[in-house]
């Protein structure tokens, strides 16, 4: 088994600007660590996030590692773009759909934005538009480009990555020992 240890002490890297590699490896336990605050994490799971992007995203350690290797590589903006969709979906209030989208559109949309997605004129232009008066689907059509762009590009590097592979050896590493 693979162990991921509490959020807390393990996943705090995620919120901090990871420059490196090396910030990760808070986020991979030790291997003589065994107290029962840990979360067992398969190698099936941990492989099964190569199966396909859906499901490293569903999973909340494949989305948190995805999301660390986002950040080593200083591209996190898709990622942290299309979770922010994610949760604006969740928005009942209409006053609060209204100020999230604007907030999601000037820190991922807007030109020159603090964390500007890469998309087309046409795309920044509509969505624009639709935002004039937001629903839980205005985000929708930039989020799939965005989604598509991330399943494309960064999906097939996380997956060559030597984090990514680290990360499967040490849980089939871990998991031989187990059963010896």
């Amino acid at each position: 088994m693979f162990r991921f240890c509490t959020m807390k002490t393990r996943l705090g890297c995620l919120s901090k600007k990871s420059d490196s590699y090396n910030d990760f490896s808070e986020f991979l336990p030790p291997a003589h660590e065994t107290t029962a605050r840990c979360l067992k994490l398969s190698t099936d799971e941990v492989v099964r996030w190569s199966e396909s992007f859906d499901h490293l995203l569903s999973h909340k350690y494949g989305l948190a590692a995805f999301r660390t290797f986002l950040k080593s590589e200083f591209s996190d903006e898709n990622i942290e773009f299309w979770m922010a969709c994610e949760e604006y979906k969740k928005i009942k209030s209409s006053t609060k759909l209204v100020s999230k989208a604007n907030k999601i559109f000037k820190e991922f949309i807007e030109v020159q934005s603090p964390r500007e997605v890469n998309i087309d004129y046409r795309t920044r232009e509509k969505t624009k538009q639709i935002l004039a008066d937001p629903s839980p689907t205005s985000f929708d059509e930039v989020q799939g480009k965005i989604y598509s762009l991330m399943e494309k590009d960064s999906y097939p590097r996380f997956l060559r990555s030597k984090m990514y592979q680290d990360m499967v050896n040490r849980a089939h590493a871990q998991g031989q020992r187990r059963s010896v």
